[in-house]
């Protein structure tokens, strides 16, 4: 049971491919850690904080796997994280990777900025500007490694290796702190969290 408990407590991240164990501080999910991270399936958004580490610019890399369940499989990171609800993220919706219609794959990938710039009201304002369609395709049930390039005006995301998102980023706190985030319903899994 303490092994349990511990396990809940820590996770892996890796600095520049020297990896350490980390504390996480869970938001609205229950977890459990050893070399990979899995978050529970919950309602509303979830965030496991990495304890003590604030991100400003640079790389995130990171492996992550959802499901192909529609409307249960959002997964991501969020970055400049001031407390729970005012953070940036970047996020993914695996079970739009590789559906025929055009309209829904083009919601594959999204750039939010909580709490003003949430999704509904990006792509109400800005259609297809804050969201975007992968390609090549990925299989929604696989592990894909996500690369993310934060300068302090604008966010690249790459899909394994291939550009996915490039865009400006809405949030004013350039610095902040750095979490595994989920969204409504849903759970997932991380592995090999890389910053530069």
């Amino acid at each position: 049971m303490l092994r349990y408990i511990m396990l809940t407590l820590s996770g892996i991240i890796c600095f520049t491919y020297i990896c350490t164990a980390q504390e996480l501080r869970v938001v609205n999910r229950a977890m459990v850690s050893d070399s990979i991270i899995h978050l529970n399936e919950a309602p509303g958004a979830g965030i496991a904080w990495i304890k003590n580490k604030q991100f400003a610019s640079g790389t995130i890399e990171f492996d992550v796997k959802g499901k192909n369940v529609l409307q249960q499989s959002f997964v991501g990171i969020a970055f400049h994280g001031v407390n729970d609800s005012t953070y940036d993220a970047i996020y993914f919706r695996p079970f739009n990777f590789q559906v025929p219609e055009a309209g829904r794959r083009g919601h594959a990938v999204q750039y939010i900025s909580l709490p003003g710039n949430d999704w509904p009201f990006l792509r109400e304002q800005y259609p297809g500007k804050y969201e975007h369609e992968v390609n090549p395709s990925t299989d929604p049930n696989k592990w894909f490694h996500v690369k993310i390039v934060v300068t302090d005006t604008e966010a690249s995301t790459y899909l394994n290796g291939e550009r996915c998102l490039t865009v400006t980023l809405l949030g004013k706190q350039k610095k902040g702190m750095i979490g595994y985030w989920v969204g409504n319903g849903s759970g997932g899994d991380w592995k090999n969290l890389k910053l530069n």
